[in-house]
């Protein structure tokens, strides 16, 4: 019978047959040898999974750091270029850093991976309104509304196939798009049919009843606007935005005792908000309190000094009122130039020029070139025209 040696005996063979040898040959001198200093084997580094990409992203895009999330998205489309939520995450940031085309590219490319993702066509029409908005020449992208009506029927389409609560929640988004679509029409009828819609489908949805009553106070119905506000403020009674602005369209209505309460509760919930302190500075300016419009006027245009030309205005509307020319004309020239399409804010700039005092002389030209610009926005503008008479109009 052939016996099969074990491992532990081929290896007690090697080391009897070592030791034998060890003791038999003579021992060789030592070899004069340069000894090398061991290199230490490289770590292997485990490549980041692009999931902590996204959830980095999102972090950042929730704390308004659009850069920081840009790249996160970024460095995770790259690892899984057909990754949902990296691509949506990238479109939603170049939109925020007005990379309008490049955000549309990658909306379009998230659809055609997942054609079922409702988010993907939000975003995209989304892309196409902000592009429009953000154009100096809106002539180059005429067609961008038009363009966000069609990705929209699209994503009715697939809310159609829907079931329950999504597919009501997912429809009421649609409409609410909508509505903004057709306000940048100059549509209010229809923008306001949309909006109703949207509140139909989700009547709990607090941004809903907002822009509800926003659109009714942009076509001039007040009372309405300011049921729809207040509705907004007890569906979400945290949100800042809400309550800022019915405080602001309270203090309009005349109902300064309310008003007051309303925008001081909305800026102590959101104190580094530059669109609640600015409310309340709006607020304190039509209740006449000055010191408490100007210190939170002021805090508003640092906390975000490009959003809110309103806030600009305000201030510039404090100036005047103290007699300070020179101070009203630079934060009604802000004013002026963040909100163009505004006939407000051009008028009471050229007022400014209109006027003078002690060191400041009055310009006569620019007044004229002021009242001009606010008629040609709104033609009817009588305090405009009145301004445009005293000047002379050549």
């Amino acid at each position: 019978m052939k016996v099969r040696p074990t491992l532990i005996g081929l290896l007690a063979l090697g080391l009897s047959v070592g030791a034998a040898r060890a003791q038999t040959q003579p021992a060789a001198p030592p070899a004069q040898t340069q000894t090398t200093p061991a290199v230490p084997a490289a770590p292997q580094t485990r490549p980041i999974p692009a999931a902590n990409y996204v959830a980095l992203g999102v972090f950042y895009y929730e704390q308004g750091k659009y850069d920081e999330a840009y790249v996160s998205f970024r460095a995770a489309s790259e690892l899984e270029p057909t990754n949902s939520n990296a691509l949506l995450g990238l479109g939603r940031s170049q939109v925020k850093l007005r990379l309008y085309s490049a955000a549309i590219e990658t909306l379009k490319k998230l659809i055609g991976v997942d054609s079922r993702n409702m988010s993907a066509y939000i975003a995209l029409s989304q892309a196409y309104q902000q592009q429009y908005i953000g154009a100096g020449d809106r002539a180059s992208v005429a067609g961008n509304l038009a363009e966000a009506l069609r990705v929209l029927t699209d994503a009715e389409t697939l809310a159609q196939a829907q079931t329950g609560t999504d597919r009501a929640v997912s429809l009421s988004k649609v409409w609410n798009e909508r509505g903004y679509v057709y306000r940048l029409q100059g549509d209010g009828p229809q923008a306001i049919d949309a909006f109703k819609q949207a509140s139909t489908l989700n009547p709990d949805n607090a941004i809903f009843l907002y822009n509800l009553g926003d659109m009714y106070y942009a076509t001039g119905n007040l009372p309405v606007a300011l049921d729809y506000l207040q509705q907004a403020v007890i569906a979400d009674p945290r949100d800042p935005y809400n309550r800022a602005y019915y405080a602001k369209l309270l203090a309009l209505s005349g109902n300064l005792t309310a008003a007051r309460p309303e925008a001081a509760q909305a800026a102590k919930l959101a104190p580094t908000n530059a669109y609640a302190v600015g409310q309340y500075g709006v607020v304190s300016y039509l209740a006449k309190d000055t010191g408490t419009a100007t210190a939170q006027l002021n805090a508003a245009v640092k906390l975000d000094p490009l959003r809110y030309p309103e806030f600009y205005y305000y201030l510039g509307r404090l100036n005047l009122d103290g007699g300070d020319l020179k101070s009203a004309r630079e934060n009604l020239t802000r004013a002026a130039a963040l909100g163009s399409s505004t006939p407000e804010y051009a008028y009471y700039l050229g007022l400014s020029y209109e006027r003078g005092a002690g060191a400041i002389a009055p310009d006569r030209v620019k007044a004229r070139e002021n009242y001009q610009r606010a008629l040609k926005l709104n033609p009817n503008y009588k305090p405009a025209q009145d301004g445009l008479n005293r000047v002379g109009a050549s």
